[in-house]
């Protein structure tokens, strides 16, 4: 499984730069590879997609918090015995050498040298949850079970985070599978799969639905209530309004993980009644009659 490290998508070599820093590295690594640069590209896609996942955790405090944890499990230990290495392998070897030569065989490890080659993590395990849009926006807690290689099942509680997107990965440190004797536990990564939903589509953050009118409401105009992610919103339709137009409600969409919201937009779409009194069909005829409008007119050429 890899870890990604997002401190170096940026271009940071560990991880003590700070939010300004991170602001700036952003804004730089985005423009060298947002889409409308490099065209269609599926690696510098990929590459936008890291480096915008990366600042989505970084510039987040809690969230950052929790993936450092992660980062020097998987980056800072190396990094940090890749150095004491660099400073006393020199050294070591020189001793070593001579040992070799002049009585024939080499130190032995002590006891730290010998845990840290010894010491071999176990094998993580990756399933997969389902979860609806709401539960994505609201967060959640769920519970899972697990098959053990023994044949038992594990049952583990988690924490869906509010604002989790669809493919998203939680990882759930020492809950993989078990190693040797005195070797450390693998870990849990659970893929989010974001269910479909009949009145929200999820485009990056923001929400669309359809917003159904009246072709009288459509025609004169007037307010109507559309139903969001979490509350009723009221939006104005200007009188002469198509099927198509799109009303856009800022800071109304899905949550972005850092205090922000994506919009909500709301699709017209004039609904016509499958069945009508005479008393409608009447007027609808009168209406006929009176009216110059043509919606064919407006396409000639």
């Amino acid at each position: 499984m890899i870890f990604k490290d997002y401190y170096k998508i940026l271009g940071f070599d560990d991880n003590k730069a700070n939010i300004d820093q991170i602001k700036i590295a952003y804004r730089e690594q985005a423009k060298k590879y947002h889409p409308d640069v490099n065209g269609a590209n599926r690696n510098t896609e990929e590459r936008f997609k890291d480096i915008n996942e990366a600042y989505r955790i970084l510039s987040d405090t809690t969230a950052r918090r929790k993936y450092d944890r992660a980062w020097n499990v998987n980056i800072g230990r190396r990094k940090n015995r890749e150095k004491l290495g660099n400073r006393g392998e020199k050294s070591d070897s020189i001793k070593d050498g001579l040992f070799g030569m002049f009585f024939g065989y080499a130190p032995k490890k002590n006891k730290k040298q010998e845990e840290e080659v010894g010491a071999k993590k176990g094998e993580d395990v990756e399933t997969e949850i389902e979860i609806t849009l709401e539960e994505a926006f609201y967060g959640k807690t769920k519970k899972i079970s697990l098959r053990t290689v023994s044949g038992t099942l594990k049952t583990i509680t988690v924490k869906v985070p509010a604002g989790i997107r669809n493919k998203e990965r939680i990882r759930l440190i020492g809950q993989g599978k078990k190693g040797a004797k005195d070797e450390k536990p693998g870990d849990l990564f659970i893929k989010v799969k974001v269910l479909e939903n009949d009145k929200f589509t999820l485009n990056g953050y923001d929400l669309h639905t359809k917003a159904l009118v009246t072709p009288w409401e459509a025609a004169l105009g007037g307010k109507i209530k559309v139903q969001g992610i979490d509350e009723i919103e009221e939006i104005e339709i200007k009188n002469g309004t198509t099927s198509g137009k799109q009303i856009i409600i800022e800071d109304k969409g899905f949550k972005d993980g850092k205090g922000r919201r994506g919009n909500l937009i709301c699709e017209i779409q004039i609904m016509i009644p499958e069945k009508i009194s005479e008393e409608e069909a009447k007027t609808y005829r009168e209406l006929q009659r009176i009216s110059k409008f043509n919606p064919r007119e407006l396409s000639k050429i």
